[in-house]
């Protein structure tokens, strides 16, 4: 037998707006029901970026810094920065991160330099505050943002995601629909919705290798 030599599957919103209706024992008859469908989708996409890091909303983005201004504003897409260099002649240089309090207790915040340590502002729009401040306008700074899913905004779109997702995205929508109408299959749609959430969030991970290291700087043998 022939396989089909495809390997393109894909739902649009209106596909999966169909199958967790059919998860909750329920069909799609009016224009509400697909209104409120869009709306639980958007809400179960947002809660996804609470949920952990998803690997394929990592965005490698540069700005050029300004001389004499550490503070610069990213896009309102930007949820985290994950990671952040200053290149200078083809060199890289890691910024430490600080939390806001180590930020706020820096006595000269107009020291000059290239940066070496940076702060998030996590606000609606996240600004990225860096210190000591630039020295020059020729340095680009490279970070890596975690970024929000693209929105299901009609009914024809396909989603922001890769396919291992797909079943996780199809069991969550019909845990929320059922949260509205189908009460009795809460639970039930719920522990599903779980299992397959936790089943790709465990595939979606970086697969370098983790090496711990003990440190005997301050070892002594008495």
């Amino acid at each position: 037998m022939a396989t089909s030599g495809n390997a393109d599957f894909e739902l649009d919103v209106a596909d999966y707006i169909e199958e967790a209706f059919e998860r909750c024992g329920l069909e799609v008859r009016t224009g509400y029901d697909l209104a409120t469908a869009k709306r639980s989708l958007n809400l179960l996409l947002a809660d996804w970026a609470n949920r952990g890091l998803n690997q394929w909303t990592i965005k490698q983005r540069t700005f050029n810094l300004v001389s004499n201004d550490g503070e610069y504003d990213l896009g309102t897409d930007v949820i985290d920065v994950l990671s952040v260099v200053v290149r200078r002649e083809g060199t890289d240089f890691q910024l430490q991160r600080l939390s806001r309090d180590e930020y706020l207790s820096i006595p000269t915040k107009t020291t000059t330099g290239r940066p070496n340590q940076f702060f998030l502002d996590r606000q609606l729009t996240p600004n990225l505050k860096v210190w000591p401040v630039p020295e020059n306008s020729t340095d680009v700074v490279v970070f890596d943002a975690l970024t929000r899913i693209q929105d299901a905004d009609v009914f024809t779109n396909t989603l922001d995601m890769p396919f291992r997702f797909y079943p996780c995205l199809a069991a969550g929508l019909a845990y929320y629909l059922a949260l509205k109408r189908a009460p009795n299959r809460v639970q039930l749609l719920k522990a599903v919705y779980e299992e397959e959430f936790d089943r790709a969030a465990t595939e979606d991970r970086d697969r370098s290798s983790f090496n711990v290291v003990p440190d005997f700087q301050y070892f002594r043998v008495s």
